[in-house]
């Protein structure tokens, strides 16, 4: 059938391309061809065609990186009863596919003249609630006007960006805004923050003395992960690939900081706010506190104005 309309139009009607196909073996009259035609179509095309609408604007609005198995729960979350094959079937239809994660450039600089503090995490991300561990690093952008550098601070329990910073120099005031944006927002809300670790790899500027003195006046506990060993700060750098794969790589080439500023604050609007996490439930970092607060009545938050 489809063949026939393709080429309908170009070899002059239904009528010739039917028996040229009898001719070579292939036998349809056309009387068949105008029947199914008119046939209406069946429940399972209706509904297939509903589906792509919706996984394709759930594929649009999601930076264009989620595979079939965020958009499967994505549409179960808007009240759509759909199996995750048959999302699969109908993403390949419609060519579309998520992003893929490709390798990390490490960033981190030791200074061996700088003193270390202790491993107080020892790879262990899982936090009995938010503001316990926070884990931070930065990362690079190439731009048209040169690197800009991204720092973030994460928090372990929720997975939610609680800070960033960018700028085009690397040092240690980088790092020290995102952990400043993140104690901004937490004490906004009134929440507690005591015995919140901040956990980082062993780069410059996470053992300057300036972030150190910093830590001490807030009463945060510095902890600092083996030299050159990813895994002591994984959580961090998975979450650094995310941004490089979700964004970065997806809505460049970037320009100036500013650029990469703009689009870095919307992603993580969306990180936060929208994104589903695997590891928290298959929701978003915001929802996941809101919803550990509600089991807490008595550390539940009030938002300041």
């Amino acid at each position: 059938m489809s063949f026939i309309d393709e080429y309908r139009d170009r070899f002059g009607g239904v009528e010739p391309i039917c028996r040229t196909l009898t001719a070579h073996g292939c036998s349809i009259d056309p009387s068949t061809y105008y029947h199914f035609k008119k046939r209406l179509p069946s429940a399972r095309a209706v509904r297939d065609a509903e589906l792509k609408q919706l996984i394709t604007a759930v594929h649009e609005e999601n930076y264009g990186v989620y595979g079939a198995r965020k958009i499967w729960r994505e549409l179960h979350r808007r009240g759509q009863a759909v199996a995750r094959c048959t999302v699969e079937r109908l993403m390949r239809e419609l060519e579309l596919s998520g992003a893929v994660r490709g390798k990390k450039v490490r960033t981190t600089v030791p200074d061996p003249a700088h003193e270390r503090a202790p491993d107080l995490v020892k790879r262990n991300f899982v936090a009995s609630a938010p503001n316990r561990v926070w884990v931070a690093d930065f990362t690079y952008v190439a731009a048209f006007s040169g690197t800009v550098y991204v720092a973030f601070a994460l928090d372990t329990f929720s997975r939610r960006i609680v800070g960033w910073s960018a700028a085009t120099s690397r040092a240690t005031p980088l790092v020290l805004g995102a952990l400043e944006m993140g104690l901004w927002q937490r004490d906004r809300d009134g929440a507690d923050r005591a015995g919140l670790i901040h956990h980082s790899d062993a780069g410059s500027q996470y053992t300057s003395f300036r972030l150190a003195a910093h830590l001490a006046t807030e009463q945060i506990a510095a902890s600092i992960g083996t030299v050159g060993d990813a895994l002591d700060n994984a959580l961090m750098e998975s979450t650094i690939g995310l941004y490089k794969t979700e964004l970065i790589k997806r809505r460049g080439p970037w320009r100036t900081l500013t650029d990469v500023e703009l689009a870095t604050a919307e992603w993580i609007d969306w990180y936060n706010n929208r994104r589903l996490h695997g590891e928290i439930g298959h929701v978003p970092p915001v929802e996941y506190e809101a919803n550990f607060y509600l089991t807490q009545p008595n550390r539940q938050l009030e938002p300041q104005p």
